[in-house]
């Protein structure tokens, strides 16, 4: 029993470093720039799907193929930034959901076009395959491989918030868009790069997801609810609230389905109102002056 314990635990975290991946860019962009993108994971997807041609019709090994798809999709991500979610800054959060969600449609009735409604796959690494043992619990590689890229974003995205000049430009940006510009700070800059760096994380968790999850034109919509409940649960804007709700909410998935697989969803949602029961602005949330 301690030992199936132990090996839902792990491989919950794992699951929740992806969701983690995949949904801290909609954290920082609602928490930043008071943008509602529900297109976020219709991005994430687009990463995934990268991954795929990368590998399948330009023949490349998985991580070249991997850093064309962080690469590519961050670059669509801003282009969709610059070219349409621009215009609706600063409007009623209805035009906002309008919006991102016929976008997000949008992009899953051209990936069905381009790629077929089937589900994808790819192959990875010979070093990627197979379980680690550590005493009697068995884990997978590529799911600790997972867990490590997910940490590393975390202390990276950590150290560029604190550490960096851009850092501290999002900081100011989020206290008082106004006093920033005053002070020179180029705030439109500050958001698009904002949202490049969270169209390149999501791309990395939607291409790192193939493996796991799966992919199909429906992957934005299907995980849609797990990144809003995400950055609900751990403040619009903090990236180690963001960072511990993945993990609740992975861990709560994987125990759910091993344990109770009739109740997986009544667990995460339960899970849900008992924490904003206790704080009803998420785990570590910022608190944004202006909207």
């Amino acid at each position: 029993m301690l030992i199936n314990g132990i090996a839902v635990l792990l491989d919950g975290f794992a699951y929740g470093a992806l969701l983690f991946l995949m949904s801290v860019g909609l954290s920082i962009t609602l928490g930043l720039m008071g943008f509602v993108n529900l297109a976020h994971m219709a991005i994430a997807m687009l990463g995934g799907y990268a991954l795929v041609t990368g590998m399948s019709m330009l023949g490349w090994s998985f991580f070249p193929a991997l850093a064309l798809a962080v690469v590519v999709t961050s670059v669509l991500g801003v282009v969709l930034e610059r070219g349409l979610f621009r215009f609706v800054y600063g409007a009623p959060p209805l035009a906002q959901v309008l919006l991102t969600v016929g976008a997000l449609f949008m992009i899953a009735a051209a990936a069905t076009y381009i790629w077929g409604p089937g589900l994808q796959a790819v192959t990875i690494p010979e070093f990627l395959e197979g379980r680690l043992r550590f005493g009697p619990v068995g884990f997978s590689r590529y799911r600790l491989f997972l867990l490590l890229v997910g940490l590393a974003v975390l202390g990276l995205l950590h150290v560029g918030m604190v550490r960096t000049r851009f850092g501290a430009m999002v900081r100011a940006s989020v206290d008082d868009q106004d006093v920033a510009r005053s002070l020179g700070i180029p705030v439109d800059k500050v958001f698009m790069g904002a949202f490049a760096v969270g169209s390149a994380l999501a791309a990395l968790g939607g291409a790192l997801s193939v493996q796991a999850m799966g992919l199909d034109p429906g992957f934005g919509l299907k995980y849609l609810v797990l990144a809003l409940l995400i950055v609900v649960l751990g403040g619009a804007g903090s990236i180690m609230g963001t960072f511990m709700a993945s993990m609740l909410i992975g861990i709560a998935i994987i125990a759910g389905a091993y344990y109770m697989p009739a109740m997986g969803a009544f667990i995460i949602y339960l899970l849900m109102i008992v924490v904003l029961t206790l704080r009803p602005t998420g785990l570590r949330s910022m608190r944004r002056r202006h909207p």
